[in-house]
């Protein structure tokens, strides 16, 4: 009778063992799942900054530009310069750049 009972203790015991292994296979499972979403959203939240920075920065650029727009004097020499535009009695003598650009 011994052997009996110990067979049942032993099938217990087995299937006890799988189940909690299966539950903890499924916690870890899970915390590396929720870790990698972690570890994805950092790195989403740092391009997302460095993007954020770079669009700050090129609305000060624009912000700058629209204040000097709105002076005549800047706006002339902007076309003259940009457009190659003139004044009467003017002449536009294109000197390369350093780099031998127009």
């Amino acid at each position: 009778m011994k052997k009996k009972g110990s067979k049942k203790a032993r099938k217990r015991f087995v299937v006890l063992s799988i189940v909690f292994l299966g539950i903890v296979g499924f916690s870890l499972a899970s915390v590396f799942q929720d870790w990698m979403q972690i570890v994805d959203n950092k790195q989403q939240i740092a391009s997302l900054t460095a993007y954020y920075n770079e669009l700050l920065d090129e609305e000060e650029s624009l912000t700058s530009e629209v204040t000097k727009l709105h002076d005549s004097d800047y706006v002339a020499r902007y076309a003259r310069e940009k457009y190659m535009y003139s004044l009467p009695g003017e002449y536009i003598i294109k000197v390369p750049d350093e780099n031998g650009e127009s």
